[in-house]
């Protein structure tokens, strides 16, 4: 028996059986799924209802006639087919009575709709007075058109309608004029700005500062472990703070308490009684690098993030770690907190915004649009919006969901710092050392600044790390890779004349991501 069998290689047997199970447990997906037509008239009943029921009485023109949306069409009714009869009846309480305090008649009640042709007819047909209105307006919607339309053969006779559109004079409706393609609006002239002050005194990169509320001086963290504190009037140093082991990389001043806080990349996060100039609390918790941290505004809460890719958020007094914000993928570069929600939003170098909602612990919204890391975030202060910097482009958003605004583009390098101040002045720094100054609302880039670096340094030395607005919004502070401290203020001899905007109407050619 054996010798009757048909020998075949392995090859062989081992594709008849792959074919085989690839026949009994594939399906054909390139076979579209048969219609049923029950549950396709279902579906479509509920959508008209769910999207359209606010216009559902409305007549619309389907294939030359008249017909009713689906309020008055029949459950079992194909959707597609047109209404043979134009005349419907209305049962809302504004139809068309023949004056004020009458009841509706049965007549009245019945809504003639408007052949095409009178439609058409009347678009085109509109007195040159009402042309003249219409030429300020916006362009008129399908349903003035119906209005218009319905209004004629109402109070016109079938027979006279042709002669009282004639009489129109026949112009064309300015509304068919097609508009002019959006111009960005003129950008507010802004001072520009000048070097104004170079503070020398720490041995590394400058990585951090903040300004105390009073406005009497300032704080600044930096590569030589030491934080520093220097009067913001005179530029001298009042204070040196050491106990970091490593780099200073955020440094923040409490509105509510004498307090400091500061964090570094030897993952430490401390809090610094300015009374008693020591450490009176340490915030322990992250599993590497601590990159930024912010205080809420309205209560005693610290957000710290990390390059362990989470956010914390912290009970200042008690030193609880309340939230760890997870979610991030890659290092959490930057983090600002704000008292309205969302009330905090942190910044990655996975390329994403996230805002958070503080009382859950969990993300409210992923912002995905940027392509490479976001390393920097300003909120407006008197606009219920953002902005974020990153490689590729400066984004604005809007609050709460992150509504996204605008592009600014030109700032063709790693943007490490940003900042805004209430007169719509955006500033951003970058690690080539070049500052540029934008107009909020235009997004126009007044101003470009490239300091020279320090004598004694080498050119590759010139980088933006951190940059604010003093609280009077007059001096513009900078910490950079030279490990100098510089401050701007506005050219207060410069007019618009002397320095013009040089502005072009140019039409809208905005990223929409």
């Amino acid at each position: 028996m054996t010798e009757d069998v048909q020998k075949h290689s392995v090859h062989t047997l081992v594709f008849r059986s792959l074919k085989r199970t690839h026949d009994m447990f594939v399906a054909d997906h390139a076979k579209p799924v048969s219609l049923d037509e029950t549950s396709h008239k279902v579906k479509m009943a509920a959508k008209l209802r769910a999207d359209y029921s606010a216009v559902l009485h409305m007549p619309v023109l389907k294939e030359g006639k008249d017909r009713p949306l689906g309020s008055n069409m029949p459950a079992n009714q194909n959707y597609l087919q047109p209404v043979d009869d134009p005349e419907y009846l209305i049962t809302g309480t504004h139809a068309y009575p023949s004056g004020p305090g009458v009841a509706l008649t049965a007549d009245t009640q019945i809504h003639r709709n408007p052949s095409e042709g009178g439609v058409h007819a009347m678009a085109l047909a509109l007195p040159p007075s009402q042309a003249r209105l219409d030429a300020s307006r916006t362009a008129a919607s399908v349903g003035d058109i119906h209005k218009l339309a319905v209004g004629a053969e109402r109070s016109h006779a079938p027979h006279s309608h042709a002669m009282s559109l004639l009489e129109g004079g026949g112009t064309k409706n300015s509304s068919l004029i097609a508009r002019k393609a959006p111009t960005m609006p003129k950008p507010q002239w802004h001072a520009p700005w000048k070097l104004f002050r170079v503070i020398s005194g720490h041995l590394g990169w400058v990585r951090s500062i903040a300004v105390e509320p009073g406005n009497q001086w300032f704080v600044t963290g930096a590569g030589d472990r030491t934080i520093k504190i220097w009067d913001l009037a005179s530029g001298k140093l009042k204070l040196s703070l050491t106990g970091h082991i490593s780099t200073v990389r955020g440094v923040a001043v409490s509105t509510r308490s004498p307090y400091l806080f500061s964090c570094g990349e030897d993952k430490q996060v401390k809090c610094w009684d300015l009374e008693y100039n020591k450490v009176i609390r340490h915030y322990h918790g992250h599993l590497s690098a601590v990159y930024d941290l912010d205080l809420h505004p309205t209560i005693d809460v610290l957000v710290t993030c990390s390059r362990d890719a989470t956010a914390r958020v912290w009970d200042i007094r008690s030193k609880a770690n309340v939230h760890t914000l997870s979610g991030h993928t890659n290092t959490v570069a930057t983090v600002r907190c704000q008292a309205a929600e969302p009330q905090i939003i942190t910044g990655s170098h996975d390329s994403t915004i996230r805002l958070w909602d503080l009382i859950a612990g969990k993300t409210r919204a992923t912002l995905t649009n940027h392509k490479k890391s976001v390393r920097a975030l300003a909120l407006h202060p008197r606009q219920y919006t953002l902005a974020s910097g990153s490689a590729d482009n400066i984004k604005q958003w809007t609050f709460p969901d992150g509504n996204f605004i605008q592009n600014l583009s030109g700032h063709n390098a790693i943007i490490n710092a940003m900042a805004v101040n209430s007169d719509g002045v955006l500033v951003s720094g970058a690690d080539n050392g070049t500052i540029h100054l934008w107009d909020w609302r235009t997004g126009y880039n007044f101003q470009r600044i490239h300091a020279a670096v320090q004598p004694g340094s080498l050119d590759s030395e010139s980088g933006i790390f951190a940059c604010m607005f003093d609280h009077s919004e007059s001096r513009l502070i900078t910490a950079e890779a030279d490990k100098t401290i510089k401050v701007y203020k506005e050219d207060d001899t410069a007019t618009e004349e002397s320095h013009p905007i040089n502005w072009k109407p140019e039409i809208l050619k905005r990223k929409r991501f």
